[in-house]
């Protein structure tokens, strides 16, 4: 990781970096902050002649060597202070709160309009919708691309961002170019590596966000940060973790609620924790607890199902989306649980 002198480097500058890591089969890519770029060593970093060389240059203020499975997400990279905002919200200092339909009905677009004023209404900073939903069964609802156009509206009515779920290269084109503000990664394809290349390249350079969620088997948690660290390899460190839950499933939850792991992974990156209730739990009676477990353990947000009439939801909502009222309280709840956690948390000293 090489730390430059001014904020950002010269293309003239860039070009020497390059010149001599490719000399040790490496490559530089940059990672842009909000306020610093700095160069990441793509490769075997343990060359001591080339980062003699890259400190002797005059630019270079110097190089961190992180011998880690996901250098750019570890917690002691240079990437550390960079933070991930949206809908006004900066993840660390606020809750973010993210909240609709799990799947938009395209033959019924009030519905999602009417659920996107009213989570807004609630506290919520931005709206989730389901254009395009993975499904094991074949001849289930897998979404519609007219969908797309009505979460936009929805966006363009509240004022609020928007984040849906991509699970190909088209839709990747297509919800960039509608104007998306976070992509979101499901369980499926948590460990689809070609998509995730995929989607760093798409993002970089970009004001978007990628909300990647925790794979379906109970992985290992490097393994989870690994995934991260392929879409941010591209550039883009606006990338949050989501636990959704896991295999195998608790009898009575839908899945096994992994809002536990939320602390180990704040101990080994500094991605920002967005932890979904509804799917770890599966029944909207359960999300409310679930989603307090989550802030009591340390979650930067929720990302939560939420419906006007879930009776006429399509997908999951009739099951575990949230009414307006019952998200308004459990927000309540979760900024004040927030507020407390972070009163009585004591900041670790810098080395």
């Amino acid at each position: 990781m090489i730390l430059p002198k001014s904020n950002r480097l010269e293309p003239a500058e860039v070009a020497q970096l390059s010149a001599i890591v490719g000399e040790f089969g490496c490559r530089i890519q940059p990672i842009v902050g909000d306020v610093r770029t700095i160069y990441a060593i793509v490769g075997d970093e343990r060359h001591e002649l080339m980062i003699n060389r890259l400190e002797g240059l005059p630019f270079v203020d110097r190089v961190d060597t992180i011998q880690s499975p996901h250098k750019l997400m570890d917690i002691r990279s240079d990437l550390a202070r960079h933070r991930v905002r949206v809908g006004g919200v900066t993840l660390g200092d606020e809750l973010l709160i993210m909240a609709g339909h799990c799947t938009i009905d395209p033959k019924n677009p009030n519905l999602f309009y009417e659920t996107a004023h009213a989570v807004k209404e609630a506290g919520a900073h931005a709206i989730r919708g389901g254009v395009w939903k993975p499904r094991t069964n074949p001849y289930a609802f897998q979404g519609d691309n007219k969908s797309l156009e009505i979460l936009m509206e929805g966006s363009r009515r509240t004022g609020l961002p928007v984040d849906t779920e991509v699970m190909d290269e088209e839709q990747l084109k297509l919800a960039l170019a509608a104007g998306v503000h976070v992509l979101q990664i499901g369980a499926r394809n948590a460990l689809n590596y070609s998509l995730l290349r995929q989607v760093g390249a798409a993002v970089a350079g970009k004001p978007v966000a990628v909300l990647l969620k925790r794979s379906i088997h109970s992985g290992p948690l490097n393994e989870f940060i690994s995934a991260a660290e392929y879409i941010v390899n591209f550039g883009n460190p606006n990338v949050i973790l989501c636990p959704r839950g896991t295999s195998p499933t608790l009898d009575g939850y839908r899945n096994q609620p992994d809002e536990s792991i939320t602390p180990l992974l704040k101990e080994r990156t500094w991605a920002p924790v967005v932890v979904d209730p509804s799917h770890s739990v599966g029944k909207a009676a359960y999300v409310p607890a679930c989603a307090l477990a989550a802030v009591a353990y340390g979650a930067d947000g929720l990302c939560i199902e939420a419906h006007v009439e879930p009776a006429r939801g399509l997908g999951d909502d009739p099951k575990q989306a949230v009414t307006p009222a019952v998200l308004a309280g459990l927000i309540r709840d979760a900024k004040a649980l927030h507020a407390v956690r972070r009163s009585r948390t004591t900041p670790v000293p810098s080395a």
